[in-house]
């Protein structure tokens, strides 16, 4: 055998045994989000988006997820349920280990079905009570549904506001009527009277003659359910024509978003919310600081739902032990993840068998452009 044959089956021997030798690079975890990217629900989907990437980048950094680096793609349903229910297909046809979104309760609800036929757990950030309601084994919230929040709502409303009568205003969607049906039933509960029942329309830009019906009801107060940008304007709106009884709503009445579009309108303003980044939680503040200087804005509680996601994940798949798609929805329901042990989570979080979620809340109000924490709601499971 000459020289040159020799070194060449060598090398080639050399190179073999490298290979061999070489570890086996762990498959990467990849996921699906389906976000309102653009049109009315720009401002929740691109939070979401936010805070999904931020949590990837420092599991990532860290090693990922039982030695599996998590991948994701991002798709814009452009605040469209048909869109929404497309791009779900298709992200479902890309086998994806977890489907996350969409945020509006509308695309969730056309959309849901397919994730649960998949058998591909679906972690989504909308808050319609019937979400979670029908059975399906796959669907899981990043917030509190409308049936944990509207009672408390209500409650604060005829405890401590004391209020007898009251406006509704809320936004004709899957969301807001669902939000308006459970609202309206606790009113009822409580011997509080709706004298003013008024739908708006998801992008609507002009509230004026919606607020002058609320002044001639002279409600006690007035309960805000619209979209992020909605409740912006309908916040100007109720300012310019001088209405100065309370103005309570849920999450999207309070998020820095709103509140930075509203200025001064938003002072005063009270509302439940399931995640604040003002939560007096050292976990939550050092999100917020991480976030802001990632992407130079101070999120809102869509950010911290898309970070919540990731960890949710995260934590799942460290309790099974293995990445197991088959097995993931399963090993959720009925799961508590603690801060201690998780702290990416921010707070202790219980999922019961729907896929709804429990853990503290916030009574916050509106001083000097931020929220405020005014009262910390626990958890109902301990």
């Amino acid at each position: 055998m000459s020289i040159t044959r020799k070194v060449s089956r060598l090398a080639v021997l050399t190179l073999a045994a490298g290979f061999m030798a070489a570890p086996v690079l762990a498959q990467p975890i990849h996921l699906e989000d389906v976000a309102e990217l653009s049109g009315g629900g720009a401002t929740v989907g691109t939070n979401f988006k936010n805070g999904a990437d931020l949590a990837i980048a420092e599991i990532n950094a860290k090693g990922g997820i039982l030695g599996h680096k998590i991948e994701i793609t991002h798709a814009d349903s452009q605040s469209n349920p048909g869109v929404a229910r497309a791009l779900v297909q298709k992200a479902l046809d890309n086998n994806p280990y977890v489907l996350l979104g969409p945020g509006y309760s509308g695309s969730v609800k056309v959309t849901e079905s397919l994730a649960a036929k998949a058998g591909i757990a679906n972690i989504m950030g909308g808050e319609a009570a019937e979400l979670t309601q029908t059975g399906n084994e796959y669907v899981f919230r990043t917030s509190f549904g409308q049936q944990s929040t509207m009672p408390k709502v209500a409650r604060y409303i005829a405890e401590e506001i004391k209020a007898k009568t009251v406006a509704v205003v809320w936004v004709n969607n899957d969301f807001g009527k669902g939000g308006r049906d459970v609202i309206n039933a606790e009113f009822a509960k409580r011997g509080i009277k709706v004298v003013a029942d008024l739908s708006t329309e998801a992008g609507q830009v002009d509230f004026a003659a919606d607020v002058l019906k609320v002044k001639n009801a002279a409600p006690d107060a007035v309960f805000v359910y619209l979209n992020e940008d909605e409740s912006a304007r309908a916040l100007k709106e109720l300012k310019r024509q001088g209405v100065t009884v309370p103005l309570i709503g849920e999450t999207t009445l309070t998020g820095q978003k709103v509140i930075d579009l509203a200025g001064g309108a938003a002072e005063g303003a009270l509302a439940h919310v399931g995640l604040t980044t003002d939560a007096p939680i050292p976990a939550v503040q050092e999100f917020r600081k991480n976030f802001a200087a990632k992407y130079n804005y101070v999120p809102d509680h869509n950010g911290i739902k898309g970070y919540l996601a990731i960890y949710v994940i995260k934590a799942v798949t460290e309790k099974m032990g293995k990445v197991d798609p088959a097995n993931f929805a399963k090993t959720l329901h009925g799961m508590t993840i603690r801060a201690k042990d998780e702290p990416g989570i921010l707070m202790d979080v219980t999922y019961d068998e729907h896929g709804d979620i429990d853990r503290q809340g916030f009574l916050v109000e509106v001083k000097d452009g931020k929220q405020v924490v005014k009262t910390i709601l626990p958890k109902m499971v301990p």
